[in-house]
């Protein structure tokens, strides 16, 4: 269940906000379509010379500037953003067992980058103890309070799961993989189980130094150097799990916002998977938020999906979040008037002002469950955590902008946004043109019923369950699995 948490990263800490221009994005376009086009005819010399020319743009351009995406794209245009060579997971390659992308050793760090850092749970932000959040292997305290909203046979299931947890659930969940392997000379990858967002998330809010941001990530680069593995492929075989937004790890100058972890010498090579991820960045993947549904079985999914499927829906959409004062016209607020101010009450709102959400409220997830559509806008950032719990509840998701989603968990949406979501212009709604109401309206009950479902069967390939059930762990390293064996193949590396 999300807490929307109060100690996210605030886009205004964040003070270099960039605009690509649509002649760069066409360009990469371009690049993309050749490439594709090259390698059917399997045209060894203009594909090394097109993947030079990337390898060119990706270090001078991408590399060093936190570019953000470009203005909004039609869905035509969106099919065509560069993804090389990022293939989605079929359920296929999950089920093969084979391991036939390759196998996993995962290094075993010294505690200091991990183990006490959880040890130190007391101190991992400046408000309050942070162990509770910790428990039962990252997902929390159980959510015994959701008792009469959700079925009974099913409670066991739920927990508080704070949104920054993914690095210990990916440690915890790797571990036991079935395609790890003990001895590194047999490995096509190499895990990094360093707790990177734990380790900064105490310095992001109180009067840190540049050098105390960077400590951790400075130190276990140092480390990585000296592994024979490392330095026989420059991090080009290696990932980590990274449990915040890219824009945390990505400070440019020593007194802006967060770590230069990704910035570092060493990092440049190692792939990231990160709960929101720059675009622009080849070597960042999108995973998703993590929900408080962790199933324990096939069987828990299935039963979750029919109490969803059949669940009555009273009101047409809803809202949980709270304003952005510091915000000028602040968007948030746009969407809670028209909301309150929707006929016949036919939105639901949750105001989540001051620190009402902050550790979670069944409120949340009754309204998710109450409601055709939910709306959402960006958190702190682009993304927030609120579009998994909206979509775990069978909820609609409706954005405002294309990077909230769109743009950022490719293997673990479906690939036609329209067939599971609705996107308004954020800018209609501000200039008065469009209701929110009356767009939602259009759509017949079948048209509803054909997206929710949609939704539905997407459930399992963006949960965590606890390891006896195909869910977004799975999605995840597959993925990275297939991206290091196409690497090779494509020869897609430099030195």
């Amino acid at each position: 269940m999300l807490p929307l948490s109060g100690n996210s990263s605030p886009a205004e800490h964040h003070p270099k906000k960039f605009k690509a221009s649509s002649e760069f994005f066409d360009k990469k376009n371009s690049f993309n379509s050749l490439l594709q086009q090259f390698h059917h005819q399997q045209s060894r010399l203009w594909l090394l010379l097109v993947i030079l020319f990337l390898q060119i743009l990706l270090l001078f351009t991408i590399r060093y500037l936190p570019l953000p995406l470009p203005p909004a794209l039609s869905s035509s245009t969106n099919k065509q953003l560069h993804r090389f060579p990022s293939v989605a997971v079929s359920p296929a390659d999950i089920d093969g067992g084979n391991c036939k992308n390759g196998r996993i050793f995962v290094y075993d760090l010294p505690t200091v980058f991990n183990q006490d850092i959880l040890d130190n749970c007391d101190n991992l932000n400046p408000w309050s103890s942070s162990c509770s959040a910790m428990a039962n292997g990252g997902f929390g305290q159980r959510a015994d309070s959701l008792a009469g909203i959700i079925p009974e046979n099913l409670l066991q299931s739920w927990y508080w799961t704070d949104q920054f947890v993914t690095e210990i659930i990916f440690h915890n969940r790797i571990l036991k993989h079935k395609c790890r392997v003990l001895e590194p000379e047999s490995a096509t990858a190499f895990y990094i189980p360093f707790y990177a967002g734990l380790a900064v998330g105490k310095f992001l809010w109180t009067n840190s130094t540049a050098e105390e941001r960077d400590q951790h990530c400075r130190s276990i680069l140092k480390w990585l150097s000296d592994q024979e593995y490392y330095k026989k492929s420059n991090g080009w075989d290696h990932f980590i799990t990274m449990g915040r937004i890219t824009w945390d790890f990505r400070r440019s100058k020593d007194k802006d916002w967060g770590s230069g972890c990704i910035y570092l010498p060493g990092m440049r090579n190692i792939t990231r998977l990160l709960i929101e991820r720059n675009p622009w960045d080849y070597f960042d993947v999108g995973v998703p938020y993590p929900t408080g549904f962790h199933p324990k079985s096939q069987n828990d999914i299935s039963a979750w999906q029919q109490f969803i499927r059949t669940r009555p829906r009273t009101h047409l959409f809803c809202f949980a979040g709270a304003t952005r004062a510091a915000f000028r016209k602040d968007f948030r607020a746009m969407l809670l008037h028209q909301c309150k101010n929707s006929t016949g009450e036919k939105c639901r709102v949750v105001d989540c002002a001051g620190s009402r959400c902050s550790n979670g409220t069944s409120a949340i997830l009754e309204t998710f469950l109450t409601s055709d559509f939910c709306l959402q806008p960006r958190g702190d950032s682009f993304t927030r955590r609120s579009i998994f719990d909206c979509m775990v509840a069978g909820a609609i998701p409706v954005f405002f902008w294309r990077r909230t989603a769109y743009y950022q968990y490719e293997w673990f949406l479906p690939g036609e946004p329209g067939s599971y979501s609705v996107f308004i212009d954020r800018n209609a709604v501000k200039n008065g043109t469009t209701s929110i109401e009356a767009v939602l309206e259009r759509f017949s009950r079948e048209e509803v019923k054909e997206m929710r479902e949609r939704v539905i069967e997407s459930i399992p390939k963006f949960i965590y369950g606890t390891g006896d059930v195909r869910d977004a762990f799975d999605v995840a390293i597959e993925g990275v699995l297939r991206r290091f064996k196409e690497q090779e193949e494509w020869e897609y590396k430099w030195k």
